[in-house]
């Protein structure tokens, strides 16, 4: 598989590693605006890779994307610490306004995965400049914010976090929705897992849980700057996804017609993705109140796009 990564900073970079360390890619080309730091990069990643695999990774221009199966586009402005992702939206816009075009002249074949935030929405932005189909267009979403979910509940229940099955849907941020009632661990509720092992699960515990998800990148940026491996191994497992062609259920973000009677917003759903992209899309059972969580997401997503589509000439 070859693999574009549009931005060399840490997210890009980490990406392009684990891409490389875990052989889902064999060929990676790395674009910065900073050709110095995407060639640094590219050799330091270069000199890792035969350790694993036998894969390629170099620095390149947006004609080196001929070819590539995906791109991730993880250039953007960095959020800074006490600013939130929405807080990026017009810094963004306007980087994408100069990316996506050429990333789509390059590579009008490949599947857009955008990395860069507020994630759904500039998936909406990629989707408009880029005139793919919405099928190409998906966004890391809440891959990374489900496996936090699950990791703090394997944490908590003392098992492995592949044993534990938990969604988070809608925003990558702070209206997303942690889906409690269909969560399993084995083929149990997590209550009724949580009780067979003594453990409590109480309201408090969940409200302590989603705090944790939830505010997660906070607590990473204000002590190092930026979320980096997290978000690279959420990455690399949708483009092992994509590569395998396995039909994958995971949580990425894409452009739906319509979400808890919002139309034509994105936002992160459980979808099937296979080597063309979105296969499927499914609507999970939810609670009421998960319900009415994902409506008031959808919402803001909304307004947000509305907002952000609006940045672009007409």
């Amino acid at each position: 598989m070859k693999v574009g990564i549009i931005g060399a900073g840490s997210v890009g970079s980490a990406a392009a590693f684990s891409l490389m360390m875990t052989g889902v890619a064999h060929k990676v080309v790395l674009i910065d605006m900073n050709e110095k730091k995407a060639m640094a990069e590219a050799m330091d990643i270069a000199h890792a890779a035969p350790f694993t695999s036998a894969g390629k990774v170099k620095a390149g221009n947006y004609a080196d994307l001929d070819g590539c199966e995906v791109v991730i586009v993880t250039a953007g402005a960095n959020q800074k610490p006490g600013e939130t992702r929405i807080d990026l939206l017009s810094r963004n816009v306007a980087i994408f306004e100069a990316i996506i075009p050429q990333v789509a002249k390059y590579a009008p074949n490949s599947i857009l995965l955008i990395a860069a935030n507020p994630a759904d929405i500039m998936v909406e932005i990629a989707l408009k400049l880029s005139g793919f189909p919405k099928e190409r267009v998906i966004g890391s979403g809440t891959v990374l914010d489900t496996s936090r979910f699950r990791t703090l509940l394997a944490f908590y229940l003392g098992v492995s976090t592949k044993s534990v099955h938990a969604d988070v849907l809608g925003e990558h941020g702070d209206s997303e929705v942690l889906v409690w009632s269909s969560a399993e661990a084995g083929t149990l509720s997590l209550e009724e897992y949580a009780q067979s092992v003594g453990k409590v699960l109480d309201d408090a515990k969940k409200a302590e849980i989603n705090d944790g998800v939830v505010n997660a990148a906070y607590s990473i940026i204000e002590g190092k700057g930026a979320t980096c491996y997290g978000i690279a191994g959420a990455l690399t497992q949708i483009c092992r996804a994509i590569n395998n062609n396995d039909y994958s259920i995971l949580t990425i973000s894409s452009h739906h017609d319509e979400v808890e009677g919002v139309k034509d917003v994105c936002l992160s759903l459980p979808t099937v993705i296979n080597r063309r992209g979105i296969f499927h899309v499914i609507m999970p059972k939810l609670s009421v109140s998960e319900h009415q969580q994902l409506h008031a997401s959808a919402m803001k997503m909304k307004d947000f796009s509305n907002q952000a589509l609006a940045l672009l000439p007409k």
